[in-house]
């Protein structure tokens, strides 16, 4: 089964793929989609979420080699640049550690790899959250709680909530498990690509940390603090989220409100 798509500018020559975070969709590149009708753009739905929920079992692994085979069936020339956030961040680091040859330019925000130690106890907790969190994840006050703790447009409202009721139990257990265990992979130290490493100034410590490590390890990268951002900021930003990636995959400079602190 395949990757359920989103694909938009086919008549258009360069390709930029792009990858959602955990637990949300496609749809959330909606503004992006806008924004670069003069680029070929596919936007999958990743393995256990949204319209490809029936995919499984989800994996960053898995997921990884299922884009980097979306690419070299769908990108023009085999070739795209590749924009992720937050998961699907860690999907694009670890797809450019397996084959840099088919990614341009990349750009990652809110990737988190400091890994949080898999003790027994640190698995129990996890386990136990998701167990709390899943008799009441569909309902209106949470899903609301979410918008305002991300900040994310009222108009998600209605999205937000089906996405939330696409997913399983188990599947949101190996997304989370995927998320917080993820560790930098080998092989970025090798790379040449050009990557932009950036994180929201209003994200949590953890964030801003990882994407320093991000930076220190891959060669040709950026790092820097998108001023008064939080993690989906695409959504919440989206004028100055768009005129970050066109400058960046165009090798223009980039826009004021990135800073290193």
């Amino acid at each position: 089964m395949d990757l359920y798509l989103k694909e938009t500018g086919n008549d258009n020559p360069e390709t930029i793929v792009f990858l959602h975070g955990g637990a949300l969709g496609g749809w959330m590149w909606d503004k992006q989609l806008e924004a670069f009708k003069d680029y070929h753009c596919l936007v999958p739905d990743l393995p256990e979420h949204g319209k490809s929920n029936e995919i499984k079992p989800f994996t960053i692994k898995n997921a990884a080699a299922d884009i980097l085979d979306l690419i070299r069936n769908r990108a023009h020339g085999g070739k795209a640049h590749v924009v992720g956030i937050s998961l699907g961040a860690q999907i694009a680091v670890e797809m450019l550690s397996k084959s840099p040859e088919l990614i341009d330019h990349v750009l990652i925000s809110g990737i988190l790899v400091r890994r949080i130690p898999a003790t027994d106890f640190f698995l129990k907790l996890l386990n136990y959250t998701i167990k709390a969190y899943m008799p009441i994840k569909d309902s209106d006050f949470l899903i609301k709680a979410n918008i305002r703790s991300y900040n994310f447009p009222k108009e998600y409202f209605k999205t937000l909530k089906e996405a939330t009721k696409s997913i399983s139990s188990d599947s949101l257990n190996r997304i989370l498990h995927e998320n917080m265990l993820f560790k930098i992979p080998e092989g970025l130290e090798k790379v040449n690509n050009p990557v932009l490493i950036l994180a929201g100034e209003k994200e949590y410590g953890i964030i801003k940390k990882s994407a320093k490590d991000m930076n220190e390890v891959i060669p040709n990268s950026q790092y820097f603090i998108a001023a008064n951002m939080v993690h989906a900021w695409n959504l919440t930003g989206p004028e100055f989220f768009n005129s970050v990636l066109r400058a960046w995959i165009t090798d223009k400079k980039l826009p004021e409100g990135l800073n290193h602190e």
